[in-house]
C-alpha cells in the first residue's frame, strides 16, 4: 500500500476527532466489552439454577441468544467473531440443558454443539469427558473445575452425586485460615478465584462428601466460616470481581446447596440481571473504564514531549537524553516546557465543549484510586482498578496506566503528586524477587495469572521513570533499586528470537494462543522510553520488523491475519525506538516500516471511518473478549507518535 502524507493526516484528525467523542457526558471513557456467549451461558445457567420460574424471561433470552450466535460448525467461541473452543461449547451446552421448554431451534443448536464436542474431545461419556477438560487446563483447576462443575449441576454429566465424585475438591477449608497465609498454601486456583474456591468446593462436599470422617468433619465445621469470607469478599454491586463468569459460579453453585435464599446469592443475582443486554446476551464483565480512560489520555498525549520534570535519561546511565518525541529524527529536542493543561499543548484540545476537560479526568482518576485496604486480595490503599466499581480489584496494568495519565495531564499538581507517590509505593511493594510484576498478589507465583508478566513489568516501568524525579528521597531510593531489577527480569523474559510474550492478551491464531505482537511492543515503548536494557530493545525492534507482512499490517505473531490493534501496537512502538536513536534496522528501515504501517491502518480504517474490534484481549484464565475501543485508541497513540516522529 502506497505512501500518502494527505490521507495519513486525514486520517489522523479523523481518529483523534472519532477518540474524543467517544467520551460519556460526564467527560471521561467507558467503552463497551464483546457480548460473550461463555458469560451468556453461565448467567443462564446460574438463573436457572435459582429461580428458573421467576427468571424464565431472561433464561430464554440467553438461551434465544447463544442459539444465534452458534458458530457455523456448531461450537461457540467466547466472543462472536471468535473460533470455536471445547470449553465455551461446553458450557453453552449445559446452559441448553436447563431450558425451561423445547424449541426447535434449541434442540437444534444441542445435536450440533454435541457433534462438535464429540469430535474435539473424543468424547461425550462423562468420564473421559472430564478427563479431557482437566487434561486442558493442566494443574490450574481456576476454570476447569468451575466449568465441570456447572456441567455436573445442570445434568451434562449424569446424575450430580454420581458426577460431582469424578470431580477434584478444591480444599474451600483453607479459606478460613487467616489471609495472610493464603499465599504460602500453593492453593490449584490463582489469587482472584478464592470465593468462586470455597463456593465450588462446598458444592462438591455438599454432594459428594469425603469418605474419611475427619477430612468430612473439618468441612462440615467451616462451611459457615468460609460462607462469610465469600459475603465479605462480595462487592456492593453484589458481583465478584465485576465479573459474570465467576458470579455466576458462585451463585450457581450455593443456589444448588440449598442457599438460594443467602445475601449472596440475592445480591449476586441482581447483579446478573442487572447486566443482562437488551439483545439478551451477557458481557464477561461490566465494563473497563479506567483502563479505557488512560489509554486514552495516554495516546493522545503520544505525541507530546514528556514534561513535569526531568524524568528521562535518569533510568540508565549509559542512555543519553533521548530526542524528544516531537522532534522527529532530525532534530535535537529542544528543552522541554511545562504549560499548565492538555489544552495548551494540543491545539486541537481545549476545556469548551466537546473537548477535553483535563480537570474531570484528573479528579475523576484520582477518585479512582482505592484509599482503603481491598476486601478482595488485602492489598494496602494506593492503587488503580481496571474499572469504576468496588467490585473490580487493584492490580499492576491499571495503576501505571493511571500514573502515567496522571503525569500526562498534571504532574505538578500536590494532589496529583501525592497520588503518584501512594501509587508508585504500592507497585514497589508487590515487585517479586524476581524483578517483575505479578497482576494482583506478591509470592504467589505457582500459576500463570499470578506470575511475573513482561507486559505488567514494562508498563510499571514507565511510570515509575516518569515519577522518579518527583517523589520523595525514600521512594526515589527505592526505585533506584526496583528500576534496574526490573530491566533486569525484562532482558531475563526476553526469548531468543527477540520477543516477550505478554499474559493479559493472545491471539487465537497464534500457538498456545500468543500474541508476541502485543508483549514485544509494549516491553519495546518501555525500554524506548526509559534508556533501559537497550541491547534488548533492538532484538525486539529487529523482531517487530520482520513480523510486518508484505502488505505493511502485524498480526499476533506469524500467523492468523493482521488486526487493527497489533498494526497500531507496532507502530507505536517503532516509532518510540525511532525517537530514542536506539532502533535496530537503522533510522531508513525504521521510517519505511512505521510508513507502511501507517498505509495499512488507513486503508484498513477506511480512513478512520470504521475500526473492527479483534478479540485479542484475555480475561480471566484466559477467556477471549474485545473492547470495542481498543483498534480506536491504539490506532490514534500510533498516529499521535508517528506524526512527531516522521520526517515531513
Amino acid at each position: 500500500m502506497a505512501w500518502d502524507e494527505a490521507a495519513f493526516r486525514r486520517t489522523l484528525e479523523r481518529t483523534r476527532q472519532r477518540l474524543l467523542a467517544e467520551r460519556t457526558a460526564e467527560g471521561h471513557w467507558v467503552g463497551e466489552l464483546a457480548t460473550s456467549a461463555l458469560a451468556t451461558a453461565t448467567a443462564t445457567a446460574a438463573l436457572s439454577l435459582v429461580d428458573a420460574d421467576a427468571h424464565r424471561d431472561a433464561i430464554r433470552g440467553g438461551l434465544d441468544w447463544l442459539a444465534a450466535h452458534a458458530n457455523a460448525d456448531g461450537g461457540w467461541g467466547d466472543t462472536v467473531v471468535s473460533r470455536s473452543n471445547v470449553n465455551t461449547t461446553a458450557l453453552c451446552w449445559g446452559a441448553f440443558a436447563r431450558a425451561p421448554e423445547a424449541r426447535p431451534e434449541w434442540d437444534a443448536a444441542v445435536a450440533a454443539a454435541e457433534r462438535w464436542l464429540t469430535d474435539r474431545a473424543g468424547s461425550l461419556q462423562p468420564r473421559r469427558f472430564v478427563e479431557a477438560i482437566l487434561a486442558f487446563y493442566g494443574g490450574d483447576r481456576t476454570f476447569s473445575v468451575p466449568i465441570l462443575t456447572l456441567l455436573s449441576l445442570c445434568g451434562r454429566l449424569g446424575p450430580t452425586r454420581q458426577a460431582m465424585r469424578m470431580l477434584p475438591q478444591l480444599p474451600f477449608e483453607l479459606a478460613a485460615l487467616p489471609h495472610g497465609l493464603w499465599r504460602f498454601l500453593r492453593l490449584p486456583v490463582v489469587s482472584y478465584a478464592l470465593p468462586a474456591l470455597v463456593a465450588i468446593g462446598q458444592a462438591r462436599h455438599h454432594f459428594a462428601p469425603h469418605w474419611c470422617p475427619f477430612k468430612r468433619g473439618i468441612r462440615d465445621a467451616v462451611r459457615g466460616r468460609t460462607l462469610a469470607v465469600v459475603q465479605e469478599m462480595q462487592a456492593s454491586s453484589g458481583g465478584f470481581l465485576e465479573a459474570v463468569p465467576i458470579t455466576s459460579f458462585i451463585t450457581a453453585c450455593l443456589a444448588s446447596i440449598g442457599r438460594r435464599e443467602h445475601p449472596v446469592v440475592r445480591r449476586a443475582t441482581a447483579f446478573l440481571l442487572g447486566l443482562r443486554r437488551a439483545d439478551g446476551g451477557w458481557p464477561i464483565d461490566t465494563c473497563l473504564s479506567t483502563w479505557v480512560t488512560t489509554l486514552a489520555v495516554n495516546a493522545l498525549y503520544e505525541g507530546l514531549p514528556i514534561t513535569g520534570g526531568d524524568n528521562r535519561g535518569e533510568c540508565a546511565a549509559e542512555m543519553p537524553r533521548p530526542r524528544r518525541a516531537g522532534a522527529s529524527m532530525r532534530d535535537e529536542a529542544s528543552p522541554d516546557t511545562r504549560h499548565p493543561t492538555l489544552d495548551t499543548r494540543h491545539p486541537t484540545l481545549d476545556t469548551r465543549h466537546p473537548t477535553l476537560d483535563t480537570r474531570h479526568i484528573v479528579e475523576w482518576l484520582l477518585g479512582q484510586q482505592y484509599d482503603y485496604e481491598h476486601p478482595f486480595t488485602h492489598t494496602p490503599p494506593g492503587a488503580w482498578s481496571w474499572m469504576d466499581a468496588d467490585g473490580a480489584v487493584p492490580d499492576a496494568d491499571d495503576t501505571p496506566g493511571a500514573l502515567i495519565a496522571l503525569h500526562n495531564l498534571a504532574p505538578d499538581d500536590p494532589a496529583v503528586r501525592r497520588a503518584a507517590a501512594a501509587g508508585v509505593r504500592w507497585l514497589l511493594d508487590l515487585q517479586n524477587r524476581d524483578g517483575g510484576m505479578p497482576t494482583f498478589c506478591r509470592g504467589w507465583g505457582r500459576l500463570p495469572f499470578d506470575r511475573s508478566a513482561a507486559d505488567i513489568t514494562a508498563h510499571a516501568l514507565r511510570a515509575w521513570c516518569r515519577w522518579r524525579a518527583a517523589m520523595p528521597d525514600e521512594l526515589r531510593a527505592r526505585l533506584e533499586r526496583a528500576i534496574p531489577l526490573a530491566a533486569d527480569y525484562l532482558a531475563r523474559a526476553q526469548r531468543a528470537d527477540g520477543v516477550w510474550v505478554p499474559l493479559w492478551f493472545g491471539n487465537e491464531w497464534n500457538v498456545g494462543d500468543e500474541n508476541p505482537t502485543y508483549g514485544t511492543s509494549r516491553v519495546v515503548t518501555a525500554l524506548a522510553e526509559t534508556g533501559l536494557a537497550c541491547a534488548a530493545m533492538g532484538r525486539g525492534v529487529e523482531w517487530l520488523l520482520r513480523a510486518q507482512r508484505a502488505e505493511g499490517g502485524w498480526g499476533g505473531g506469524p500467523e492468523g491475519p493482521a488486526s487493527i490493534e497489533e498494526t497500531a501496537l507496532a507502530v507505536d512502538a517503532l516509532c518510540g525506538a525511532a525517537a530514542c536513536g536506539r532502533g535496530g534496522g537503522g533510522e531508513t528501515d525504521l521510517a519505511d516500516a512505521i510508513r507502511r504501517g501507517l498505509a495499512w491502518l488507513v486503508d484498513r480504517t477506511e480512513e478512520a471511518t470504521r475500526f473492527e474490534p479483534t478479540p485479542i484481549g484475555f480475561y480471566f484464565a484466559k477467556l477471549w473478549y474485545f473492547e470495542r475501543l481498543y483498534p480506536l485508541v491504539w490506532s490514534a497513540g500510533a498516529m499521535e507518535r508517528a506524526a512527531a516522529v516522521l520526517p515531513s
